[in-house]
């Protein structure tokens, strides 16, 4: 019962968060909410949070926006298969390098695109593609505001 208390608040805090209606003292309490939810759903995951990263940063959801690479003179689009407000996993015919710096631009439903610059962190080749995740650099604190929200968003539509 104190789960479900605990996670109609931070629905609560979440909307008004969306809606910039949050006071100081609750922003601070909505974006402790948003690391220990992500801190438990990264752990039913088996996952760990790297040192001195937010949970919140490396929390992914299952998204398919389209994304906007820049490989050399070259533009190609693909969907994402996951995003995080640090970074994006995706299907790619053709993978960039490991390490490599790209420019990027993530669309956002209803909302001026994500745009700037990634470094490949992983490429697994698969049959016929690979999937690539890429992580983003320097993107502004708004950014990733936008990011972390939407991540959220589909996190709460998928606990129910």
């Amino acid at each position: 019962m104190a789960a479900e208390l605990w996670l109609k608040r931070f629905r609560l805090l979440h909307a008004a968060a969306k809606a910039g209606s949050l006071s100081p003292a609750d922003l601070v309490s909505y974006r402790s909410g948003r690391d220990e939810l992500a801190r438990a759903l990264l752990a039913a995951q088996n996952a760990t949070v790297r040192a001195g990263e937010s949970p919140r940063r490396q929390l992914r959801a299952a998204l398919a926006l389209q994304l906007e690479l820049e490989l050399g003179r070259q533009k190609v689009k693909a969907l994402t298969l996951d995003v995080s407000s640090g970074g994006v996993g995706l299907l790619l015919a053709k993978p960039p390098g490991l390490g490599d710096v790209l420019k990027a631009s993530l669309r956002l439903p209803g909302q001026e695109p994500v745009a700037g610059v990634v470094r490949v962190v992983d490429v697994k080749v698969l049959p016929g593609n690979a999937r690539v995740a890429l992580a983003w650099n320097g993107l502004p604190a708004g950014d990733v505001e936008r990011l972390e929200l939407l991540v959220f968003d589909r996190v709460l539509e998928q606990i129910g």
